[in-house]
């Protein structure tokens, strides 16, 4: 579309559902070299606790989309990534 490539940094705090949808969106609206940042990838650290450490249902339940799209990222060969374990986490994703 007409703002192909046209944005330096997008911030997402959104659906966790809908990361790896708004992923393949933005790459196509941010620049080479432009960085998009995830919020909330850490989960309150449910994507590094085991099925036995549960928690409370109304933030476990966003724990398997988010471990999801953790892995869709660090696969993602047209970005290079990190999480950032400041406050909830924050995923950078810089497009190559």
């Amino acid at each position: 579309g007409k703002h192909g490539e046209s944005f330096d940094f997008v911030f997402v705090d959104a659906e966790k559902e809908n990361f790896i949808e708004f992923h393949e969106v933005l790459l196509k609206l941010v620049k080479k070299g432009g960085t998009i940042a995830y919020d909330n990838t850490l989960w309150l650290g449910t994507v590094a606790m085991s099925e036995d450490e549960k928690i409370e249902d109304k933030w476990w339940k966003k724990r398997k989309p988010t471990l999801e799209f953790n892995t869709y990222i660090a696969d993602d060969c047209r970005v290079e990534s990190t999480i950032v374990s400041i406050g909830d986490g924050v995923t950078l994703c810089r497009r190559i």
